[in-house]
C-alpha cells in the first residue's frame, strides 16, 4: 500500500453506493490520491445523505451495498496500492422506530440492558419526569394528539406487539402491560396469556420470557378482537382517552410536544437535534458495542484509517482517544499481510480556535484541517479591506460587532434550543453547592447568572477537564472567560463565580474522597463541558456566522471570524508548528459541512481588495432593487443585512458559464440560491427561524430573488450583477490555485472533496453534497491540453484539475520530501514582496520550492485569465538559501529560468503559470 499522501472525501448515499464508487478508482489513482476518505459506511436511517444517524453500527449499510460492497471496493483500491479511511461516529446514534437498541430502552426502560448506552438523567426535579424518558417528538401537546386520535394504539400480529404511533414514529407499549389491553377480551385464554404478560413486572429477565408470551400471542392472534380492543383506547371517547393515557402513563417514556424539547429534555442529544441521542462512550460496554465492527473492519484489513466526528461531545476524549489508540495499534498485528500498517492514523473532527493547540498526548495524528483552511483565508483577505467593509455592513445591518453578536446568540442559544441542557448543569453545580457547608448556601439563581456570563464568554469550544483538574494548556482559556464573565456580573455574584473557578477545575475531582461528593463533581464537570461545545457551535456556525456578514468567506466552519486577515508571518508559523506537532494533520479547504465551496470563498476573499468598488456597487443595486421589496408590518423584505448577503451570495457562487438569457441554467441557479437564503434566514434566527418560521418574510425574499434573476423588468440590475461577478472571477480563480497548491505542499496530508479538482461554486448543504460529474472529470484528466490552453480554457476548471494531478505525482515521487522534509520560510525582496507567499521544503535528497502570488488582484489588472503578466512583477525576487541546480531543478508545467544564482525573478518562475512548485533533487 502507498504511503499516506493525500485524500479524497466522498460523500455516499442510496444514490452513490459503494459500488458506484469502483469504477472511479482508477481515476482517483490516476489523480495521485493514496487514500479515499468515506463517510459513514455503518447501517444508517433509510434515506440518510450523510450517514451520520446511525442505527445499527453492527453492520455496514446495507443502502450502501453492504460489507460485500466494501470488501469489492478495498478491493479494487488494493489493486492500484490505495487505502480506505472511514468516518466514525461515536458521540450518538439516531433514534426511531429503525433502531432496535432505543426501541428496546423504550420498551423496557431501566430494566434494558441499552438503558446505560444512552446518555439519559433519569432522575429529575420534574416529578412528570421521575424515572422516565421524554420523548418530545409529538407534532402539538400531548393531550390535544391524545384527543384527536392522532396517537392511536396498534397491534403488529407478525410479532404479537403494541405500540402507539404517531406520524413516522413508533413508540412501544411494555409487554409488561399487554395484560392491561388483553383483559379486556372475553377468551379465557387471551386473558390467561394477559395474566402472565402483567407477571413480567417481578420477572428477571423479563425480556427473553416476554419473547416466548409474544409468540404465544401470535399463534392466538386469531382469536383476539383487534378492532375491539384498540377501539377501547381510541383517545377521541372519553373511556378511550382514559385509558390510553393510562396506559402511556405506565411506559417508561412519557411523550410530549416537540416544543418542550428545549426546556425538558432529560437525554443528551447532538446538539439540539431531537432525533439524535448522546452515546456513554466512556462506558467500556458501550465502547465494545458501537465499535465492533469498525475493529472487524481493521482486523480484516479493510479499514486503514480512521475519522472522529464531533470529538468534543464525548465526555472524555482523550480517555476515548487514547483507549481507541490503543485498541487500534494492537489490532494491526492480527491484519493479513496483503493490508500490513506499521501506523494507522486517527483524525478527530476539532474545532480550534485562535491560538489553540491540540492536545498532544491524545494519541491521535491530527485534526480534520479546519484550522488549516481558516489560516488560508486569512492570508487571502487585504487587511486594507476591513475598515471600509465593517462601516459599510454596520451602517446598513445596524448589527453590532462579530464578538458581541456571538455572545447574543450564545445567551439566545442558552435560553432557548439548549435551556434544558444548560438547566441540567445549574443543578448539577447546585448539587455540588449543597455538598460542601461552606458553599450550601449558594442558590440555584446566582449559580445560573454566574454560569450563563461564564458560557457566554467561552473562547474555545471547550477545555478538558480530568480528575487532575484543569490541563495546563486550557487554563487561559478558562481564565479568559471567568475575566470577562466578571465585567458582566455585578459584584454580588462574584463569590459564585469564584465557586465556579473552584469546581470547574480548579478544585480537582480526585482531591476528594470517594463518595458521593467526588461523583457530583466528577458530573458537574463533564457536564459543563459537553454544554459548552454544542453552545459554541449553535451560536458561532449556525446563528453568528448568519448574521454577521461583513464579508462571508470569513464565515466557514472553523474559521475565527473576528479576526479578518493575517500577515504572513502568521502562516508559516502555523506551517512550522503543524510539521513540529501534528506532521500527518489533514489539510483542507473544503468539506461536507461548509458554508460556502472553496472557490466561492476564493472569489469573495477578492472583495477584500476591491471594497471600495463593492460598497458602491451595493449601493447601486439596491436603488435598482427598490421595486422588488416587499414592504411588511414590522418592516422591509429583504432586510438591508439580509440583501448585502444575497449580493455577496451571487458574486460568489454565480456560474462561470451562465449567461443572463439562458432561462434553463437561471432556474437552476434561481433555486440553488432560494434554497440557501431560506437555510440562512431561519439559521439567524433574525426574521424567522426553524423553529417559528416566517412566511411572510421568507415569501418575500424568495420573491425577491425571483424578481431579481428572472424578471425582464430587471434586466439592468440582473446584467450588472453579471458583469460584477464576472470582473472578480479571474482573480477568484487565482486565490483557488494559489489555496490549492499551498494545500498539497505545506507539511499535513492534503485532503480533496468530492468533485473538487474542478471549480466549487457551492453554497451551504445539501448544495455542497450534490452530485459530481466524474466523466467529465475523467475525460479532463485524459485530455493532453497543454499550459497555455489550460490557461485559455480556465473556466472549465481542468486548470486546476492539472495542477493537482501533477503536484500529487511530485509528492508520490518525493515522499520524504513532503511528508518531513523541513519548511523554510523564504524571503522575497523588490517592488512586489509583500504580494508573494514563498517556502522551501529541504530534505536530505531533494528540494521544493513554493512560490505563490497574494493579494494580487491589482496585479492582474485587466488580464483575461489568472495569470499576472511577467512583467508586472518588476524586480520582485526570491532570496534563496541555497543555490539551484539548473540541471536538476523542473517547475510544474514548464522549464522555468533557473540559473545557478541565489537569486529567483517572479518574472521567471511564474511567466507561465500563476504558481509553481520547483523540485531541486541531488
Amino acid at each position: 500500500m502507498k504511503p499516506l499522501n493525500a485524500t479524497l472525501r466522498l460523500q455516499f448515499h442510496a444514490g452513490f453506493t459503494l459500488d458506484d464508487a469502483l469504477p472511479l478508482v482508477p481515476y482517483f489513482a490516476r489523480l495521485g490520491i493514496s487514500h479515499l476518505y468515506a463517510s459513514p459506511l455503518l447501517s444508517a436511517r433509510p434515506g440518510s445523505v450523510h450517514g451520520y444517524d446511525v442505527i445499527d453500527p453492527s453492520q455496514i449499510n446495507p443502502h450502501l451495498g453492504g460489507e460485500a460492497a466494501l470488501i469489492r471496493l478495498v478491493a479494487a483500491l488494493r489493486l492500484h496500492g490505495m487505502g480506505l479511511i472511514l468516518d466514525i461516529v461515536s458521540n450518538h446514534m439516531a433514534v426511531g422506530s429503525d433502531n432496535p437498541w432505543w426501541q428496546d430502552l423504550l420498551t423496557w426502560g431501566r430494566r434494558s440492558r441499552y438503558a446505560s448506552f444512552f446518555d439519559i438523567q433519569w432522575h429529575s426535579t420534574d416529578p412528570l419526569l421521575e424515572g422516565q424518558l421524554l420523548l418530545p417528538f409529538l407534532a402539538s401537546d400531548y393531550g390535544t394528539v391524545l384527543q384527536s386520535g392522532d396517537m392511536p394504539l396498534c397491534f403488529q400480529a407478525r410479532d404479537g406487539s403494541f405500540y402507539v404511533a404517531h406520524h413516522e414514529h413508533r413508540f412501544p407499549i411494555s409487554p409488561t402491560d399487554y395484560g392491561q389491553i388483553l383483559c379486556l377480551c372475553e377468551d379465557t385464554d387471551v386473558q390467561a396469556l394477559g395474566m402472565r404478560f402483567a407477571a413480567l413486572h417481578s420477572a428477571n429477565p423479563a425480556a427473553d420470557k416476554a419473547r416466548l408470551l409474544q409468540q404465544e400471542l401470535v399463534a392466538l392472534a386469531h382469536r383476539l378482537p383487534v378492532d375491539d380492543l384498540l377501539q377501547a383506547y381510541d383517545g377521541r371517547s372519553a373511556e378511550g382517552f382514559r385509558r390510553l393515557h393510562s396506559l402511556l402513563e405506565r411506559q417508561a417514556y412519557r411523550l410530549a410536544s416537540w416544543r418542550t424539547a428545549a426546556d425538558d429534555i432529560n437525554w443528551r442529544r447532538f446538539f439540539d437535534i431531537n432525533e439524535l441521542a448522546g452515546l456513554r462512550v466512556e462506558r467500556n460496554e458501550v465502547f465494545e458495542a458501537t465499535h465492533q465492527k469498525i475493529f472487524a473492519l481493521i482486523r480484516h484489513g479493510l479499514v486503514d484509517g480512521l475519522r472522529i466526528d464531533h470529538i468534543d461531545g464525548l465526555a472524555d476524549p482523550r480517555g476515548y482517544c487514547r483507549k481507541l489508540r490503543r485498541r487500534v495499534d494492537a489490532l494491526l498485528a492480527e491484519r493479513p499481510l496483503s493490508a500490513a500498517l506499521e501506523h494507522l492514523p486517527i483524525y478527530v473532527e476539532k474545532i480550534l480556535a485562535a491560538d489553540e493547540q491540540l492536545h498532544r498526548d491524545w494519541g491521535v495524528d491530527g485534526t480534520t484541517g479546519y484550522e488549516f483552511m481558516n489560516q488560508v483565508s486569512l492570508l487571502q483577505h487585504d487587511p486594507a479591506g476591513e475598515a471600509i467593509l465593517a462601516e459599510a455592513w454596520s451602517s446598513l445591518s445596524e448589527r453590532p460587532a462579530f464578538a458581541e453578536e456571538v455572545r447574543l446568540a450564545r445567551q439566545q442559544v442558552l435560553n432557548a434550543s439548549l435551556a434544558g441542557d444548560f438547566e441540567s448543569v445549574a443543578h448539577a453545580l447546585l448539587q455540588v453547592a449543597r455538598d460542601d457547608l461552606m458553599s450550601r448556601d449558594l442558590t440555584l439563581g446566582a449559580i445560573r447568572r454566574a454560569l450563563q456570563a461564564l458560557v457566554e464568554q467561552y473562547p474555545v469550544y471547550r477545555t478538558y477537564l480530568n480528575a487532575g483538574g484543569r490541563p495546563e494548556q486550557d487554563e487561559p482559556f478558562f481564565q479568559q472567560a471567568y475575566n470577562a464573565a466578571r465585567q458582566r456580573l455585578g459584584e454580588g455574584d462574584w463569590p459564585v463565580l469564584d465557586s465556579l473557578q473552584h469546581w470547574l477545575g480548579g478544585q480537582p475531582w480526585r482531591s476528594l474522597p470517594p463518595g458521593r461528593a467526588r461523583k457530583h463533581l466528577r458530573h458537574a464537570c463533564i457536564r459543563f463541558q459537553q454544554l459548552t461545545a454544542p453552545t459554541a457551535a449553535k451560536a458561532v456556525e449556525d446563528t453568528a456566522f448568519y448574521r454577521c456578514a461583513l464579508l462571508l468567506s470569513r464565515n466557514d466552519v472553523g474559521f475565527d471570524a473576528e479576526r479578518f486577515s493575517a500577515p504572513l508571518e502568521a502562516f508559516h508559523q502555523a506551517c512550522e508548528q503543524r510539521l513540529q506537532q501534528f506532521p500527518r494533520n489533514l489539510l483542507c479547504t473544503a468539506t461536507h459541512d461548509h458554508k460556502r465551496g472553496e472557490d466561492t470563498r476564493a472569489r469573495l476573499a477578492v472583495l477584500s481588495e476591491r471594497s471600495r468598488w463593492f460598497v458602491s456597487r451595493v449601493e447601486h443595486w439596491r436603488e435598482l432593487a427598490a421595486p422588488l421589496r416587499t414592504a411588511l408590518s414590522d418592516g422591509v423584505a429583504p432586510a438591508p443585512g439580509d440583501e448585502w448577503m444575497l449580493y455577496q451570495t451571487l458574486l460568489g457562487s454565480w456560474p462561470l458559464a451562465l449567461e443572463e438569457h439562458d432561462c434553463v441554467a437561471m432556474q437552476t441557479y434561481l433555486e440553488r440560491v432560494q434554497q440557501w437564503q431560506r437555510k440562512a434566514l431561519r439559521e439567524a434566527k433574525l426574521h424567522s427561524s426553524w423553529s417559528a418560521t416566517n412566511d411572510a418574510y421568507e415569501q418575500a425574499c424568495q420573491a425577491f430573488i425571483q424578481g431579481l434573476l428572472q424578471d425582464p423588468q430587471n434586466q439592468q440590475l440582473r446584467h450588472s450583477l453579471t458583469q460584477a461577478a464576472q470582473s472578480i472571477a479571474c482573480a477568484g480563480a487565482l486565490n483557488s490555485l494559489i489555496q490549492c497548491l499551498l494545500r498539497m505542499t505545506v507539511p499535513g496530508v492534503p485532503d480533496l472533496y468530492q468533485g473538487n479538482e474542478f471549480w466549487d461554486f457551492s453554497l451551504v448543504d445539501p448544495d455542497n453534497r450534490r452530485a459530481v460529474d466524474y466523466a467529465a472529470r475523467r475525460h479532463g484528466l485524459d485530455d493532453s491540453t497543454n499550459t497555455a490552453q489550460l490557461l485559455q480554457q480556465w473556466r472549465n476548471g481542468r486548470i486546476k484539475q492539472a495542477l493537482i494531478c501533477r503536484v500529487l505525482e511530485r509528492r508520490q515521487a518525493y515522499p520524504e520530501l513532503f511528508s518531513q522534509g523541513r519548511y523554510l520560510p523564504l524571503q522575497v525582496q523588490g517592488r512586489h514582496a509583500a504580494q508573494v507567499l514563498a517556502f522551501a521544503r529541504v530534505a536530505d535528497n531533494a528540494r521544493a520550492i513554493v512560490v505563490v502570488p497574494r493579494l494580487a488582484c491589482g496585479l492582474l489588472a485587466d488580464t483575461p485569465i489568472p495569470l499576472i503578466p511577467a512583467q508586472a512583477w518588476d524586480d520582485t525576487r526570491l532570496q534563496l538559501p541555497f543555490a539551484l541546480s539548473p540541471a536538476n531543478c523542473s517547475g510544474l508545467f514548464a522549464s522555468s529560468a533557473v540559473t545557478a544564482s541565489k537569486e529567483l525573478l517572479l518574472s521567471a518562475v511564474l511567466k507561465e503559470i500563476p504558481v509553481n512548485l520547483l523540485i531541486d533533487h541531488a
